[in-house]
């Protein structure tokens, strides 16, 4: 997939609601697949699924053409739900995957075949213990995966997620539930729009709209770009979102030449309409382009010419959806030597973009 587009949202998204009572405006109420109306309970900010009566499983309708799913569930379990209980599952009316029991501390993603998850603590048991987030993706051609605690690598650029094909389908939908032991459902949030990952789509639209739509989107273009310094001599490889701007992060890292991609700040002049249903939001996206070279003018020169092209590329396809999404302006630092050991040249372009944000999408 890539970044989430400005029209796309959680259609569904509860926060311990009612399932079919859901809060805030364009959100879809879920349906009773099967179990009993009694045995869910919304309470201290979770929605309660016991097993008393046989529980409780809800469904969202996917429409034929809704081939690409997420859904996120955040999970405490009061009491463990029996083993191969299926708490989450995604069907595209062709594929189908479930997220299972395995016990108190492990679930797993079965497809076509089956892979286990790490420890975790679903029963909040650690030191400042949250609620475990759980994102089950399903693309149209049958990938599935499963992101644990919204991480995609680990602390070592280990991949962090589980993946598998997806079975045959069995009935179309997006359900979650459980018919044994008792969980806490603290937010189930589901869209048809797409097989979204935590860097393609959040669970907050403003996030969705700043860091991912305009940060990563950036990066995306700079990374698919055809110009020769871009494709040859940095490489997608090394253009990335700069979550960190250390020096270490930036020239051992990475090897030179590099781009890193930030956010700077964002702000909203004026709303546009009562009630700010439509804001006009505007982004500071920072760029940083760094090389070393056989001397501080070569090192200089490939820098500056490296970030000529990212200019001319953002320039070319970034900022382009009249009244919508428009670049603004730009400015441009570049570096200078001022100490005689210093061997690395980074320059700065900072551009502004202006963004008309729909707020429909939000909790009352």
């Amino acid at each position: 997939m890539t970044v989430s587009r400005q029209t796309d949202y959680w259609t569904a998204r509860l926060n311990g609601q009612d399932p079919t009572s859901p809060v805030g405006m364009n959100n879809t109420a879920w349906s009773l697949d099967s179990g009993d109306a009694g045995d869910g309970v919304s309470q201290n900010g979770y929605w309660r699924i016991t097993s008393s009566s046989g529980g409780q499983s809800w469904k969202q309708t996917v429409a034929d053409d809704d081939n690409d799913l997420t859904l996120i569930c955040a999970i405490h379990q009061e009491s463990a739900p029996d083993a191969d209980e299926v708490i989450m599952a995604l069907d595209n009316g062709t594929y189908r995957v479930e997220v299972q029991i395995i016990n108190i501390r492990q679930v797993k993603l079965v497809g076509s075949t089956t892979v286990e998850s790490p420890n975790l603590d679903f029963q909040m048991n650690d030191d400042a213990a949250v609620p475990i987030i759980l994102r089950l993706t399903l693309a149209n051609d049958g990938t599935a995966r499963l992101y644990m605690a919204e991480i995609i690598e680990d602390d070592d650029a280990q991949q962090h997620y589980l993946e598998v094909s997806a079975q045959s389908t069995s009935a179309q939908g997006a359900f979650f539930g459980t018919t044994t032991g008792t969980v806490d459902f603290y937010s189930v949030y589901f869209t048809p729009h797409g097989a979204y990952s935590p860097d393609e789509m959040d669970m907050s639209d403003f996030i969705s709209h700043s860091l991912l739509r305009t940060g990563m989107k950036v990066r995306d273009v700079l990374r698919n770009s055809n110009r020769l310094f871009l494709k040859t001599h940095v490489g997608s490889a090394g253009i990335n979102y700069a979550f960190d701007l250390s020096s270490d992060s930036m020239m051992n890292r990475y090897q030179s030449p590099s781009v890193h991609v930030m956010i700077q700040k964002a702000d909203s002049p004026e709303f546009l309409t009562l009630s700010g249903t439509r804001t006009d939001q505007r982004y500071n996206v920072m760029i940083f382009v760094s090389a070393k070279g056989t001397n501080y003018e070569n090192a200089y020169r490939l820098a500056a010419s490296i970030l000529g092209e990212v200019f001319d590329e953002l320039y070319v396809n970034t900022g382009l959806d009249d009244g919508v999404d428009s670049l603004l302006g730009y400015t441009t630092t570049f570096d200078s030597k001022v100490d005689d050991d210093e061997i690395v040249c980074i320059h700065t372009l900072s551009l502004e973009y202006m963004k008309k944000i729909r707020m429909f999408y939000r909790e009352a």
